[in-house]
């Protein structure tokens, strides 16, 4: 009896990180066409700077707000630089990818193949078993990717210069996943926040100064409104519920969320860029939200 409620506690505890997980997810699909916006009204580069900038100097009330621990081992301190240096590549490679491909499309390919990325890499190096129902619905999620990426009709074509940066971005965003997870016992998940946006911004500062980054009277107010959107709401709320959620659910469990973005950022980049939305597109959606529901689904205890 005993086990029972503190599984139902256990289980009610954790709900609300589906809830902060799901709501990251959202504001990460709105994301895209406002990056895509922010970089036709700047470059990468400084879009890139920009975007962690704002990002890295909001986090910073809130550690001390809640008076987060700044203490990390040595592993924790590696594993931070290591996710800064993922984190810098990823950011670089979506502005780089949007600059060039729609916003839709590209979040379609990154998050739909990051969630993947993630669910074997945590399987090589967390260990973690997979039951049959999860398995279920990694096939599920998979099939839904190849359909959003339109292999059944195109092939292999998505796989060109401009969709290759959202392929990396997807690749450098599992590793940080795994990291996030592995450094859980070493560091507080916001202090390993804020770390990775300081080192972000640092590499992303070097790559932005040819191109005179603080020349902020150049860029006008669709930049900054859209840049202010992504860093504070995408970057500072999203991506430190993403963080703390991985160490309260998994790694895995949290990837799967990813599959939501694509339908987000499809719908919202159609109204804001009228970019159409194809069956296969609409098809692919509803099975990557039935693979996040099977494969977090729970069993039931007798």
């Amino acid at each position: 009896m005993k086990t029972m409620i503190f599984n139902e506690n256990k289980d009610s505890k954790d709900n609300k990180y589906y809830i902060f997980i799901f709501l990251a997810m959202v504001s990460w699909g709105i994301a895209w066409p406002a990056s895509k916006a922010a970089t036709m009204h700047s470059s990468p580069e400084i879009a890139a700077f920009w975007r962690y900038a704002i990002s890295f100097i909001s986090i910073i009330p809130i550690l001390f707000y809640l008076k987060i621990s700044f203490k990390a081992d040595k592993i924790g301190i590696i594993y931070m630089f290591i996710a800064g240096i993922l984190s810098a590549g990823f950011n670089y490679s979506t502005f780089l990818g949007l600059s060039y491909g729609q916003a839709g499309y590209g979040g379609t390919i990154m998050t739909s193949l990051a969630p993947i990325f993630t669910y074997f890499l945590s399987i090589i190096f967390l260990k973690n078993k997979v039951t049959l129902m999860q398995s279920i619905a990694l096939f599920i999620g998979i099939s839904a990717t190849i359909i959003l990426l339109k292999v059944p009709t195109e092939g292999i074509h998505f796989l060109n210069v401009n969709t290759a940066f959202f392929v990396i971005s997807a690749l450098c965003w599992a590793f940080m996943t795994i990291l996030s997870k592995k450094s859980s016992a070493h560091v507080d998940p916001l202090l390993y926040t804020l770390i990775i946006f300081f080192i972000t911004t640092i590499v992303n500062y070097i790559i932005a100064i040819p191109f005179h980054p603080f020349l902020i009277f150049n860029y006008d107010e669709t930049f900054w409104l859209t840049i202010l959107y992504v860093g504070l709401f995408s970057g500072t709320f999203s991506t430190t519920l993403f963080f703390v959620s991985i160490k309260k659910i998994g790694a895995d469990k949290t990837a799967t969320f990813m599959f939501i973005i694509p339908a987000v950022a499809i719908l919202s980049s159609n109204l804001i860029y009228h970019e159409k939305i194809l069956f296969s597109t609409i098809l692919g959606c509803i099975l990557s939200f039935l693979a996040v529901i099977i494969y977090n689904k729970r069993k039931v205890k007798q």
